[in-house]
């Protein structure tokens, strides 16, 4: 059944693949971007697109109304961990008060269903590895935190409202699909930042921390491709119907930053030389999904469970769009 579906942060690297996915799947879709860190290229000719901020909430609220939007889907925010710890205002504002506009702008308008790009570091350091939904939430960073604070807060509107409330929690986003991949200014993230050295943009790749509590030192993160992450929020948005969860996305395996760094070095065929710098504040030692639950309630089937095949994907795409869009 089509549906009329407004993502925010849809020309954005997660965003965008949802927007690809949810075409895919008979949707119509509109996008709500300010281009702060987006790409128009990403956007195809048949999605409607409104440029606006979610600061402005005479925007989002008449954008809902004009569109008569059945979902949101909420990929906008600030995403970076260690950013975070030195600008918590802009994560507060960005991230925290710009969803409450989104959210009041929903029912002000009737929107019913709410589909939250949420992440891993609403866990902090995990009690248990791998993590579960129920599992105690600590974040250890102001990212985490603020993505926290905006389950919390839909949770709430959801109970007052009747809004159905699907919370993704994303591990780490990786890969490519043939058309979108992953382009920020500066990059910050780890296979991207590997592949730059691949590709002789970059001289070396930092290792940020080989003192944490693992078996050679570094970070351990469980990966997920985008095209996998993008399905997840097609079904939710159909699970939103009738059930409010947090959903784990991962793959189930853990890869330390010198086995990602190993990996790509198989897949490229290239050096990559490495720097050790100190940690980054705010980063768990190991981050790794039960993502079981999406699958059983969901329907998830997530196609890439080899992070050689994910970094296949984003080296194929790097190397067409070495300055990305």
């Amino acid at each position: 059944m089509s549906e009329r579906v407004l993502v925010t942060g849809g020309a954005g690297y997660v965003g965008s693949a949802v927007v690809e996915a949810l075409l895919a799947a008979g949707h119509q879709v509109a996008v709500f971007d300010n281009f702060s860190t987006g790409h128009r290229a990403t956007l195809p000719s048949n999605v409607t697109l409104v440029e606006g901020d979610l600061a402005d909430y005479a925007r989002i609220e008449t954008t809902l109304r004009d569109l008569a939007a059945d979902a949101v889907i909420h990929t906008a925010g600030s995403i970076e961990a260690g950013e975070s710890m030195h600008d918590p205002g802009k994560y507060y504002r960005n991230n925290v008060v710009n969803s409450i506009h989104l959210l009041d702008a929903m029912v002000a308008t009737g929107v019913g269903r709410f589909v939250f790009s949420s992440s891993a570091g609403v866990y902090g350091n995990p009690v248990r590895v791998p993590i579960e939904e129920d599992d105690p939430t600590a974040p250890v960073n102001c990212y985490g935190e603020t993505k926290l604070a905006i389950e919390r807060a839909a949770t709430w509107y959801g109970r007052a409202h009747g809004l159905g409330t699907i919370f993704l929690r994303y591990f780490n986003a990786a890969g490519a699909t043939e058309r979108l991949g992953e382009a920020h200014q500066p990059e910050s993230h780890l296979i991207p930042r590997v592949l730059q050295v691949a590709l002789g943009q970059s001289e070396r790749f930092s290792i940020y921390g080989t003192d944490y509590p693992t078996p050679d030192g570094t970070a351990i993160r469980d990966y997920v491709h985008i095209a996998d992450l993008a399905q997840a929020h097609v079904l939710a948005v159909e699970a939103a119907k009738s059930r409010s969860d947090p959903f784990n996305l991962g793959s189930g395996s853990g890869f330390s930053v010198r086995q990602i760094v190993d990996a790509a070095r198989k897949v490229t065929g290239q050096p990559i030389p490495t720097a050790e710098v100190p940690r980054r504040p705010g980063d768990p030692a190991v981050l790794v999904a039960n993502s079981q639950r999406a699958r059983d309630a969901l329907g998830w089937q997530p196609r890439y469970d080899d992070v050689e095949a994910m970094i296949s994907s984003a080296w194929e795409w790097h190397n067409k769009h070495p300055n990305g869009y």
